[in-house]
């Protein structure tokens, strides 16, 4: 049963995070920057881990192409970073920065030399080369990711961001903001520690 609760908690917040990526992404978004899209990214990445990241940002890449006119950039300027976003948390055993540089990464390199193929030759653009969209990306990468920054953060000084990854049974890497602020042991997280 907890198993189960666990994973209706990631499901909803995944939903919410998806919501708010289509609906906030016209804020400051020009062909080629959607600063944030970025931040939804390395919050979620945050949160829910790098698969989940990855989900997100594929679905809300897909809402915005087929609701929104978006071209491919929406799937293209995401993934890559919201994959690493994830990744590089883990692998750094939780630091914000290491997220926010997996997305910057991820996205204002890898994603912007894979659009350049995508937009040149399945979408016919001329006048492109292998790092036309890359200022655009990494501009925009670094925007959502001071704003992510900031936010996480604050989460992490205030020990909401453990309670959080806690109730979603993700790691939970601040475990000291978790007893500080709740004056209970939770753990590192995970299914078989749900309340």
């Amino acid at each position: 049963m907890k198993k189960q609760k666990m994973n209706t908690n990631r499901m909803v917040m995944l939903s919410m995070f998806v919501a708010v990526g289509v609906v906030i992404s016209p804020i400051l978004r020009v062909e080629g920057m959607c600063p944030t899209a970025h931040l939804v990214n390395i919050v979620c990445a945050v949160f829910l881990g790098p698969w989940y990241s990855l989900l997100c940002a594929t679905m809300i890449g897909v809402i915005r192409m087929l609701f929104m006119g978006i071209p491919p950039l929406a799937l293209t300027g995401a993934v890559f970073g919201a994959f690493l976003s994830g990744v590089f948390y883990r692998a750094s055993h939780g630091k914000i920065f290491c997220a926010v540089f997996g997305e910057i990464f991820g996205t204002g390199i890898i994603g912007s030399l894979v659009s350049y193929p995508v937009m040149a030759f399945l979408m016919g653009r001329d006048g492109l080369n292998a790092f036309f969209y890359t200022p655009m990306f990494l501009g925009a990468t670094c925007m959502g990711g001071a704003v992510a920054w900031l936010l996480l953060n604050q989460l992490s000084r205030s020990g909401v961001l453990a309670k959080i990854q806690w109730s979603l049974g993700a790691k939970v890497y601040d475990k000291g903001n978790v007893k500080k602020n709740s004056g209970e042991d939770r753990g590192t997280g995970g299914a078989d520690q749900a309340a």
